[in-house]
């Protein structure tokens, strides 16, 4: 290799390295600030931004997953990531669709709240790789003043209450709202 070569390559792997550098201490600045990304198809994905807006239905809110072994089977099959939360759990995306004093209905068909069904909530018996999917009790529940039905209005796959069930409010880390999805 000839000195020309040379001198043109590690100046080339400098600006890689500075500007990689660069991407990771903006990633880690807009995380600090409260950016978030959703890669899972449970919510639209791309870019959240976390806020101090209250817990109400509708929203979408950031979760960690209660230590259980629901949870650590689910994080074992790839249904959740690992991470930061209690358990080795990553956090969760979801968007609230019942919250305390609300009536769910869960059935093979299907849940219901306050008599409304919900669109893509048919529990799915197995996983794609043919396991029997977790499910919750089916039955007629009135949620707790603390706790929150949260799942997906637009994925039929989506790992959410309808295989665990309420979660408590207190699982809650906060609100986060799209600033660029698709």
């Amino acid at each position: 290799m000839n000195k020309y070569c040379y001198v043109r390559y590690t100046h080339i792997t400098r600006f890689l390295a500075i500007g990689g550098m660069a991407v990771i201490l903006l990633g880690m600045t807009c995380f600090a600030a409260g950016g978030r990304i959703n890669s899972s198809r449970s919510i639209p994905l791309g870019l959240y931004w976390m806020t101090d807006d209250p817990v109400v239905k509708g929203a979408y809110v950031i979760f960690c997953p209660p230590e259980s072994s629901l949870f650590d089977e689910a994080l074992a099959r790839g249904y959740i990531s690992a991470g930061f939360c209690p358990g080795d759990y990553g956090f969760m995306m979801k968007r609230v669709l019942a919250t305390g004093n609300d009536r769910v209905d869960m059935t093979g068909k299907g849940i219901r709240i306050n008599g409304k069904p919900l669109p893509a909530s048919i529990p799915l018996e197995a996983d794609k790789a043919g396991r029997a999917m977790p499910r919750y009790p089916l039955g007629t529940y009135t949620l707790g003043k603390t706790e929150l039905l949260l799942m997906s209005d637009m994925s039929g796959t989506s790992f959410d209450s309808r295989y665990f069930g309420p979660v408590d409010f207190s699982q809650i880390k906060g609100v986060i709202r799209p600033v660029l999805t698709w």
